[in-house]
């Protein structure tokens, strides 16, 4: 007898827990994945051979596989003259953003300066400076630490680690306003804020100018 799936109510966040504030960058979304090799597929830009299975490595847009006969502001390419490097960061979507010369703000660089900042800040630190400890909600869950990301990127400045409130998120995006972007020191027109709340596991972003419109209206 068929009878109708039950659907439970989900489960919610609490508001009041840790959230991590990092520097929305104006560049173009990128992400690298990193997976079993395909055999004959086209978009994939390298391989890894390994003692198991082989691993391939695809580039992506926002919405889209690119290659370096479609590329997105160079981005395919940069990862094809660094695939070596990049494996580092293991299997799996690794989203970031791809920004710099002739990048949406440019951010003062007019010379082909590129770089790609990792999003995840919590898991990723810059090569050159010190790992620390992730918080986790469960007391008796062993110690996990940072990553170093490999040293061809960069991850995306943390501004803010720790209770979330609006006051945190409204203070951060005001300091950017008056001081600067934090990603490229002295470029004082920066776009905004994102909140990433750690129990919920969702981002919101803010904006310095225009954040009460819609993307397309701003």
């Amino acid at each position: 007898m068929n009878t109708l799936e039950f659907k439970p109510f989900p489960k919610m966040a609490r508001l009041r827990r840790e959230c991590i504030i990092t520097e929305k960058i104006d560049g173009t979304n990128a992400s690298i994945y990193i997976g079993p090799y395909i055999s004959g597929d086209a978009q994939c830009i390298g391989i890894q051979y390994t003692e198991n299975v082989p691993l391939g490595m695809w580039v992506g847009s926002r919405n889209r596989w690119i290659t370096l006969a479609d590329d997105n502001f160079g981005f395919a390419r940069w990862v094809y003259d660094h695939t070596s490097e990049l494996f580092e960061l293991g299997e799996g979507h690794h989203f970031g953003e791809w920004w710099g010369s002739g990048i949406q703000r440019g951010y003062g660089y007019k010379n082909g300066e590129r770089f790609f900042s990792l999003f995840n800040a919590t898991r990723w630190v810059e090569h050159d400076k010190p790992t620390a400890s992730i918080s986790s909600d469960n007391p008796k869950a062993p110690p996990v630490f940072q990553e170093h990301a490999p040293a061809c990127c960069k991850v995306v400045p943390v501004l803010y680690d720790g209770l979330f409130s609006t006051l945190a998120a409204r203070s951060e995006l005001n300091r950017l306003a008056c001081l600067g972007s934090v990603a490229s020191l002295e470029y004082m027109n920066p776009e905004g804020i994102v909140v990433y709340h750690k129990a919920a596991r969702v981002g919101f972003k803010m904006t310095i100018k225009n954040d009460d419109k819609p993307k397309g209206q701003a």
